[in-house]
Protein backbone atom coordinates (compact mmCIF):
# COMPACT_ATOMS: atom_id res chain seq x y z
CA UNK A 1 0.00 0.00 0.00
CA UNK A 2 0.94 3.27 -0.36
CA UNK A 3 2.44 5.60 2.59
CA UNK A 4 -0.83 8.10 2.27
CA UNK A 5 0.19 11.36 0.57
CA UNK A 6 -2.74 12.92 0.08
CA UNK A 7 -5.21 13.11 -3.15
CA UNK A 8 -4.49 16.84 -3.27
CA UNK A 9 -0.69 16.16 -2.72
CA UNK A 10 -0.62 13.97 -5.43
CA UNK A 11 -2.65 16.22 -8.18
CA UNK A 12 -0.43 19.45 -6.99
CA UNK A 13 2.25 17.21 -8.02
CA UNK A 14 1.00 16.30 -11.05
CA UNK A 15 0.14 19.88 -11.95
CA UNK A 16 3.82 20.88 -11.61
CA UNK A 17 5.04 18.23 -13.46
CA UNK A 18 2.95 19.03 -16.37
CA UNK A 19 3.76 23.16 -15.93
CA UNK A 20 7.20 22.29 -15.31
CA UNK A 21 9.77 22.96 -18.82
CA UNK A 22 11.17 19.57 -18.81
CA UNK A 23 8.41 17.04 -20.57
CA UNK A 24 6.69 14.59 -18.26
CA UNK A 25 7.33 11.30 -19.29
CA UNK A 26 4.78 8.87 -18.14
CA UNK A 27 5.21 4.87 -18.68
CA UNK A 28 1.84 3.59 -19.24
CA UNK A 29 1.02 0.67 -17.04
CA UNK A 30 -2.14 -1.80 -17.20
CA UNK A 31 -2.53 -3.43 -13.45
CA UNK A 32 -0.41 -3.38 -10.02
CA UNK A 33 2.39 -4.98 -11.04
CA UNK A 34 3.26 -3.35 -14.12
CA UNK A 35 2.49 -0.55 -12.01
CA UNK A 36 4.97 -0.85 -8.85
CA UNK A 37 7.47 -2.45 -11.35
CA UNK A 38 7.44 1.06 -13.04
CA UNK A 39 6.81 3.50 -10.16
CA UNK A 40 10.35 1.75 -8.75
CA UNK A 41 12.34 2.93 -11.23
CA UNK A 42 14.13 6.13 -10.00
CA UNK A 43 13.28 8.51 -13.08
CA UNK A 44 9.42 7.82 -12.27
CA UNK A 45 7.51 10.83 -11.40
CA UNK A 46 4.17 9.97 -12.28
CA UNK A 47 2.02 7.13 -14.02
CA UNK A 48 -0.26 6.72 -16.40
CA UNK A 49 -2.98 4.08 -17.36
CA UNK A 50 -3.73 2.79 -20.31
CA UNK A 51 -7.24 2.53 -20.98
CA UNK A 52 -6.73 -0.24 -24.05
CA UNK A 53 -4.12 -2.61 -21.92
CA UNK A 54 -6.16 -3.05 -19.53
CA UNK A 55 -9.32 -3.37 -21.43
CA UNK A 56 -7.13 -6.36 -23.27
CA UNK A 57 -6.26 -8.19 -20.25
CA UNK A 58 -9.92 -8.00 -19.24
CA UNK A 59 -10.47 -9.56 -22.25
CA UNK A 60 -12.66 -6.16 -23.45
CA UNK A 61 -12.27 -4.50 -26.75
CA UNK A 62 -10.46 -0.92 -26.90
CA UNK A 63 -13.37 1.30 -25.28
CA UNK A 64 -15.54 -1.34 -24.44
CA UNK A 65 -14.92 -1.58 -20.91
CA UNK A 66 -18.40 -1.07 -18.05
CA UNK A 67 -17.79 2.11 -16.08
CA UNK A 68 -17.45 0.51 -12.72
CA UNK A 69 -14.84 -2.11 -14.53
CA UNK A 70 -12.80 0.67 -15.68
CA UNK A 71 -12.54 2.85 -12.14
CA UNK A 72 -11.95 -0.20 -10.20
CA UNK A 73 -9.16 -1.35 -12.14
CA UNK A 74 -7.44 2.31 -12.07
CA UNK A 75 -8.26 2.85 -8.97
CA UNK A 76 -6.21 -0.19 -7.98
CA UNK A 77 -3.25 1.14 -9.34
CA UNK A 78 -3.82 4.38 -7.91
CA UNK A 79 -3.66 2.80 -4.29
CA UNK A 80 -0.79 0.71 -5.16
CA UNK A 81 2.12 3.12 -5.29
CA UNK A 82 2.51 6.78 -4.14
CA UNK A 83 2.71 8.34 -7.15
CA UNK A 84 0.45 10.76 -8.85
CA UNK A 85 -1.74 8.79 -11.10
CA UNK A 86 -3.62 9.67 -14.52
CA UNK A 87 -6.12 7.33 -15.81
CA UNK A 88 -7.40 6.78 -19.46
CA UNK A 89 -10.74 7.17 -18.97
CA UNK A 90 -11.76 6.92 -22.30
CA UNK A 91 -14.54 9.40 -23.09
CA UNK A 92 -15.65 9.42 -19.87
CA UNK A 93 -18.62 7.69 -20.23
CA UNK A 94 -22.35 9.21 -20.12
CA UNK A 95 -21.52 11.56 -17.34
CA UNK A 96 -17.90 12.94 -17.57
CA UNK A 97 -18.27 15.06 -14.27
CA UNK A 98 -19.39 12.20 -12.61
CA UNK A 99 -17.10 10.15 -13.54
CA UNK A 100 -14.32 12.23 -12.98
CA UNK A 101 -15.66 12.71 -9.40
CA UNK A 102 -15.52 8.75 -8.49
CA UNK A 103 -12.12 8.75 -9.85
CA UNK A 104 -11.00 11.36 -7.41
CA UNK A 105 -12.65 9.38 -4.87
CA UNK A 106 -10.42 6.33 -5.81
CA UNK A 107 -7.00 8.82 -5.54
CA UNK A 108 -6.82 9.47 -9.17
CA UNK A 109 -5.81 12.78 -10.04
CA UNK A 110 -5.58 13.08 -13.50
CA UNK A 111 -7.47 11.59 -16.79
CA UNK A 112 -7.01 11.17 -20.36
CA UNK A 113 -10.79 11.87 -21.60
CA UNK A 114 -11.21 11.64 -25.67
CA UNK A 115 -13.93 13.92 -27.47
CA UNK A 116 -14.27 11.07 -30.18
CA UNK A 117 -15.19 14.24 -32.82
CA UNK A 118 -18.33 14.74 -31.17
CA UNK A 119 -19.94 17.90 -31.66
CA UNK A 120 -17.88 20.67 -31.41
CA UNK A 121 -20.31 22.11 -28.34
CA UNK A 122 -21.06 19.04 -26.64
CA UNK A 123 -17.39 18.13 -26.23
CA UNK A 124 -16.46 21.56 -24.86
CA UNK A 125 -19.28 20.84 -22.53
CA UNK A 126 -18.25 17.74 -21.43
CA UNK A 127 -14.35 19.29 -20.75
CA UNK A 128 -16.73 21.91 -18.56
CA UNK A 129 -18.51 19.21 -16.55
CA UNK A 130 -15.04 17.34 -15.62
CA UNK A 131 -13.56 20.78 -14.63
CA UNK A 132 -16.53 21.88 -12.65
CA UNK A 133 -17.19 18.58 -10.69
CA UNK A 134 -13.25 18.30 -9.86
CA UNK A 135 -12.92 21.64 -8.76
CA UNK A 136 -16.19 20.70 -6.92
CA UNK A 137 -13.84 17.94 -5.14
CA UNK A 138 -11.43 20.64 -3.92
CA UNK A 139 -8.45 19.17 -6.07
CA UNK A 140 -6.94 20.12 -8.85
CA UNK A 141 -7.47 17.43 -11.24
CA UNK A 142 -4.98 17.47 -14.49
CA UNK A 143 -7.21 16.74 -17.58
CA UNK A 144 -5.76 15.64 -20.53
CA UNK A 145 -7.92 16.67 -23.06
CA UNK A 146 -8.06 14.49 -25.83
CA UNK A 147 -9.19 15.46 -29.10
CA UNK A 148 -9.25 12.81 -31.85
CA UNK A 149 -9.27 15.59 -35.05
CA UNK A 150 -5.96 14.13 -36.59
CA UNK A 151 -6.82 10.27 -35.96
CA UNK A 152 -10.62 10.26 -36.71
CA UNK A 153 -10.95 13.52 -39.15
CA UNK A 154 -11.91 11.35 -42.06
CA UNK A 155 -10.36 12.35 -45.51
CA UNK A 156 -10.02 15.71 -44.52
CA UNK A 157 -6.39 17.33 -45.46
CA UNK A 158 -4.21 17.14 -42.95
CA UNK A 159 -4.37 21.11 -42.20
CA UNK A 160 -7.90 20.89 -41.99
CA UNK A 161 -7.07 18.71 -39.37
CA UNK A 162 -4.71 20.38 -37.50
CA UNK A 163 -6.56 23.82 -37.91
CA UNK A 164 -9.70 21.62 -36.10
CA UNK A 165 -7.32 20.33 -33.07
CA UNK A 166 -6.21 23.47 -32.35
CA UNK A 167 -9.43 25.20 -31.93
CA UNK A 168 -10.98 22.22 -29.78
CA UNK A 169 -7.65 22.51 -27.78
CA UNK A 170 -7.79 26.31 -27.34
CA UNK A 171 -11.67 25.67 -25.98
CA UNK A 172 -10.49 22.89 -23.84
CA UNK A 173 -8.04 24.94 -22.28
CA UNK A 174 -10.34 27.89 -21.73
CA UNK A 175 -12.69 25.72 -19.80
CA UNK A 176 -9.61 24.37 -17.36
CA UNK A 177 -8.52 21.42 -19.18
CA UNK A 178 -4.46 21.23 -17.74
CA UNK A 179 -2.90 20.15 -21.55
CA UNK A 180 -4.46 18.62 -24.65
CA UNK A 181 -3.69 15.58 -25.91
CA UNK A 182 -3.43 15.35 -29.29
CA UNK A 183 -2.79 11.63 -30.88
CA UNK A 184 -0.64 11.41 -34.03
CA UNK A 185 1.28 14.63 -33.81
CA UNK A 186 4.41 12.54 -34.71
CA UNK A 187 5.85 15.40 -37.39
CA UNK A 188 7.77 18.02 -36.20
CA UNK A 189 6.35 20.93 -38.55
CA UNK A 190 2.87 19.75 -37.19
CA UNK A 191 3.85 19.56 -33.61
CA UNK A 192 5.78 22.96 -34.24
CA UNK A 193 1.99 24.63 -35.29
CA UNK A 194 0.04 23.07 -32.31
CA UNK A 195 2.63 24.33 -29.85
CA UNK A 196 2.50 27.91 -31.45
CA UNK A 197 -0.92 27.89 -31.46
CA UNK A 198 -1.62 26.27 -27.45
CA UNK A 199 1.22 27.62 -26.31
CA UNK A 200 4.50 25.41 -24.26
CA UNK A 201 4.01 23.11 -22.50
CA UNK A 202 0.10 22.44 -22.93
CA UNK A 203 0.27 19.78 -25.60
CA UNK A 204 0.26 16.47 -25.10
CA UNK A 205 1.78 13.88 -27.55
CA UNK A 206 1.74 10.02 -27.76
CA UNK A 207 5.03 7.95 -28.43
CA UNK A 208 3.85 5.81 -31.49
CA UNK A 209 6.67 4.24 -33.26
CA UNK A 210 8.37 6.70 -35.85
CA UNK A 211 7.50 9.75 -33.52
CA UNK A 212 9.70 12.11 -32.55
CA UNK A 213 12.29 11.43 -29.72
CA UNK A 214 11.07 12.97 -26.07
CA UNK A 215 13.97 15.01 -26.08
CA UNK A 216 13.08 16.44 -29.57
CA UNK A 217 9.34 16.66 -28.20
CA UNK A 218 10.70 18.88 -25.10
CA UNK A 219 12.77 21.24 -27.17
CA UNK A 220 9.41 21.76 -29.14
CA UNK A 221 7.87 22.93 -26.42
CA UNK A 222 5.58 19.69 -25.46
CA UNK A 223 4.21 18.82 -21.89
CA UNK A 224 3.69 15.53 -22.09
CA UNK A 225 4.20 12.28 -23.54
CA UNK A 226 2.78 9.33 -22.80
CA UNK A 227 3.30 5.53 -25.18
CA UNK A 228 -0.06 3.93 -24.78
CA UNK A 229 -0.73 0.26 -25.22
CA UNK A 230 2.56 0.58 -26.56
CA UNK A 231 4.52 -0.75 -23.32
CA UNK A 232 2.25 -4.02 -23.07
CA UNK A 233 2.62 -4.85 -26.60
CA UNK A 234 6.28 -4.83 -25.59
CA UNK A 235 5.56 -6.54 -22.85
CA UNK A 236 3.49 -8.85 -24.58
CA UNK A 237 5.86 -9.60 -27.00
CA UNK A 238 8.85 -10.62 -25.13
CA UNK A 239 6.13 -13.22 -22.99
CA UNK A 240 5.60 -14.29 -26.64
CA UNK A 241 9.22 -14.88 -27.27
CA UNK A 242 9.69 -16.52 -23.73
CA UNK A 243 6.90 -19.09 -24.54
CA UNK A 244 8.40 -19.95 -28.32
CA UNK A 245 11.85 -20.67 -26.09
CA UNK A 246 10.74 -22.66 -23.86
CA UNK A 247 8.55 -24.62 -26.70
CA UNK A 248 11.95 -25.27 -27.92
CA UNK A 249 14.97 -25.96 -25.50
CA UNK A 250 14.81 -22.80 -23.71
CA UNK A 251 15.03 -22.23 -19.87
CA UNK A 252 13.95 -19.48 -17.84
CA UNK A 253 17.48 -17.16 -17.67
CA UNK A 254 19.21 -17.35 -14.71
CA UNK A 255 19.17 -13.36 -14.66
CA UNK A 256 15.30 -13.72 -14.21
CA UNK A 257 14.67 -10.58 -11.57
CA UNK A 258 11.62 -11.29 -9.02
CA UNK A 259 9.46 -8.55 -9.95
CA UNK A 260 6.84 -10.00 -8.62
Amino acid sequence: MTSGTSTQDKARTLQTLHQAPEILRVVNVWDVISARTIADLPETRALATAGHSIAASLGYPDGGMPLDTALEAAGRIAQSVDLPVSADLDDGYDEPGETVRRAIGLGIVGANVEDRMRPFDDAVARVRAIVRAAEAEGVPFQLNARTDALLRGGDAPIDERIEEAIRRGRAFLDEGAAVVFVPGAIQRAHVERIVEALGRGKLSVIGFPGALPAKEYEQLGVARISYGPLTQRVALRALRDLGTSLYGDGVIPDDTPELN
